[in-house]
């Protein structure tokens, strides 16, 4: 019932993204199409950045609260909430000035360098609404809350979509804007969606909210803000790990030709959606793992661990089962009457799709010994699989299995990964891990009471 809410949050995000690329595509064309995807890939190293750095927030609130430690959950939305302000807005100075040199670093084609740099800039002005969106609705999960988090993400995206063809045609005294409208229309849902949460915050008291008497929290603790980066950081550069390699992957079967290409998006599409349950139950797992940790409940951690091993299986491997069902429909939503395309696409999904299972069961164990603030390892082991293990195997037996040694590749990479964490979660060291140093007083003279549908211990 946790991981719901989360699993919504991504389906969200994601059909808001296609309706966003539809209309681009629709009403400015492939130019604007093209623009955006040069824009994009900037604007993910960006986001990877906050959620590393939001999910290193929500451990230390979970933990907190586990631990019955107050002090430690006001110093982390503080903190967190001054320096994601002063970040995301150097950040999104900078990247106004900056953005054409950004995206000509990037080799962005000429014809659409104008289109790229209007839509990128306006994006860096939102930055900073989305950075502290992401981190408040992080706080809430690590709290104990995925459904407001969902409700708000809901609004925020109907928001989005809504006010794209607006602003890119415009309508009555809003003028024709373009693709800066549609990177514009995004600013405003993501603004607005904040402001509406946070008015939520105070009117329902909740208690992650700083009051009056508690804007001592609001300056920079240097022992959160070194948890911050110190943690956050690896948690991002596992996300660019991920991103780069499947950026090297997609070059590998682009040698293939364009309709090996064709079937390989494809099924990289249906992918996307395969996976989403099991990174919902991961980051699930870390909220639930991390308030178990604090409150020293271990017997609980392994339980949730095991248990979201579990329902990892179940999901994804009934998604896996229905698309392998019905593969040859599914794929021609995207390839049309292309039925070399269709058979190819059909080829890669029986080889590879499965391997989403055991991905899903590495990460929801990277997840839970995250909770605990072991960070590196996982990162480490997701290098080893995607650079060392995976990469190397398709490009070096591309010569002898042509295409299906990228295919074969994906198995074998989340199977190296899941292999490294099972052995470092049964004798690893990531229990003796810490996001901070324990404090002797923390939860001293402790008692339950019940806030926001959720049972949490504050002080005397």
């Amino acid at each position: 019932m946790f991981s719901l809410p989360i699993l919504g949050s991504s389906i969200l995000q994601s059909i808001n993204g296609s309706i966003n690329a539809i209309w681009i595509g629709r009403l400015i064309g492939s130019d604007g199409l093209a623009a955006t995807l040069n824009a994009n890939g900037i604007l993910f190293f960006l986001l990877s950045i906050g959620f590393g750095l939001g999910m290193a927030g929500m451990i230390l609130i979970g933990q907190g609260l586990g631990a019955g430690d107050v002090s430690q959950v006001k110093r982390t939305v503080g903190t967190t909430l001054v320096f994601f302000t002063a970040l995301s807005f150097v950040m999104a100075l900078g990247g106004f000035l900056a953005a054409p040199q950004m995206l000509s670093a990037m080799r962005t084609p000429s014809e659409v360098m104008s289109l790229a740099s209007a839509y990128l800039r306006v994006i860096f002005l939102a930055l900073p609404a989305i950075y502290l969106y992401t981190f408040v609705m992080m706080a809430l999960r690590g709290s104990g809350d995925s459904r407001t988090p969902f409700i708000f993400l809901a609004i925020s995206a109907a928001l989005d979509v809504g006010l794209n063809p607006i602003m890119i045609l415009g309508l009555g005294p809003i003028p024709a804007l373009g693709i800066s409208g549609s990177a514009l229309a995004t600013l405003l849902s993501q603004w607005i969606g904040l402001a509406a949460l946070l008015i939520w915050l105070y009117r329902k008291h909740h208690f992650l909210r700083l009051t009056r008497d508690e804007l001592r929290y609001l300056k920079l603790d240097g022992e959160i803000l070194r948890a911050l980066v110190a943690k956050g950081m690896p948690m991002a550069l596992q996300m660019i790990v991920m991103s780069s390699s499947m950026l090297a992957m997609s070059s590998l079967v682009n040698r293939h030709g364009a309709t090996t290409a064709a079937a390989y998006s494809a099924c990289f599409q249906l992918w996307s959606y395969i996976q989403m349950p099991a990174m919902a139950v991961g980051n699930a797992a870390s909220s639930m793992a991390a308030q178990n940790v604090g409150a020293g409940r271990w017997d609980r951690v392994s339980r949730i661990a095991q248990t979201g091993v579990l329902y990892n299986i179940v999901l994804t491997g009934m998604l896996v089962l229905v698309v392998t069902l019905i593969d040859r429909g599914a794929f021609a939503i995207f390839l049309g009457g292309d039925r070399p395309a269709i058979d190819i696409a059909r080829h890669i999904h029986f080889i590879g799709s499965w391997s989403f299972v055991v991905f899903g069961v590495a990460f929801v164990l990277s997840s839970v010994v995250r909770a605990t603030g072991a960070v590196v390892p996982p990162l480490i082991f997701l290098f080893i699989a995607m650079w060392l293990v995976r990469l190397p195997f398709a490009w070096a037996l591309g010569r002898s299995l042509g295409a299906d040694a990228i295919w074969w590749s994906f198995p074998l990479g989340s199977l190296t990964s899941m292999l490294l964490l099972l052995t470092y979660y049964q004798i690893g060291g990531w229990k003796k891990a810490r996001m901070l140093e324990p404090h002797m007083d923390s939860a001293a003279g402790a008692q339950p009471c019940r806030s926001a549908g959720q049972w949490v211990r504050l002080p005397k």
